[in-house]
């Protein structure tokens, strides 16, 4: 009779390294399928604004002289962001908001910057220091209703709304040029962008 080989077993501290392996390799591929879509926070879910009328607003302008409502600018791609002077984060992305203001100006988009929890002395120093977008308005929010309408807890925030007056996309913390060109492009398509974690945030002015 021929001799039989038998496998040989494997030691028990073999096949438990691979079992941890195996479950670690599924953990990073779900982690990876959560940060593909929302960025650092998987908690992070699509704003109940996205796909729904737009929460109409009449604000202050910043620098006086009446005020702006979103039905002033119907038909018009609209990018309303939120920001403060006391936002390490909007500082890092004003540049490119004004770029990108500017790169779209000739595309039916414009831009409203709302100053969030800010003083406006305060806002207009920010602006003077980093520089303003002639294809921005810039606009107050006394007693933070627009903000609180749209559900706005840490800046920067930025909303796009599309020509109908629907929220189509949200970018979430500091942006950049790429972003909102990207977001802006998908719009102008006719598509929804969606939300996007472009970066971090802060809700308050002593946040480190």
């Amino acid at each position: 009779m021929p001799d039989v080989v038998l496998p040989r077993a494997r030691p028990r501290g073999t096949l438990l390294r691979w079992g941890a392996i195996a479950g670690l390799v599924m953990v990073v591929a779900v982690t990876l399928s959560f940060a593909s879509r929302f960025g650092d926070n998987p908690d992070m879910v699509d704003s109940p604004l996205l796909d729904n009328p737009a929460p109409a607003f009449t604000v202050p302008l910043l620098d006086g002289g009446g005020d702006v409502s979103l039905s002033d600018l119907g038909g018009e791609v609209v990018v309303i962001n939120f920001f403060a002077s006391w936002c390490v984060e909007c500082r890092k992305e004003h540049a490119d908001l004004v770029a990108t203001a500017e790169a779209f100006r000739d595309r039916g988009v414009r831009f409203v910057a709302i100053s969030y929890q800010d003083d406006p002395e305060a806002s207009r120093r920010f602006l003077d220091e980093l520089g303003r977008s002639e294809h921005t308005i810039y606009a107050t929010d006394p007693g933070s209703r627009t903000a609180i309408a749209y559900g706005v807890f840490g800046i920067p925030e930025t909303f796009f709304i599309d020509g109908d007056g629907v929220v189509v996309g949200k970018i979430i913390g500091e942006s950049n040029a790429l972003v909102l060109g990207d977001a802006l492009d998908t719009i102008l398509a006719g598509d929804t962008y969606g939300t996007e974690v472009a970066g971090n945030q802060r809700s308050a002015p002593d946040e480190d």
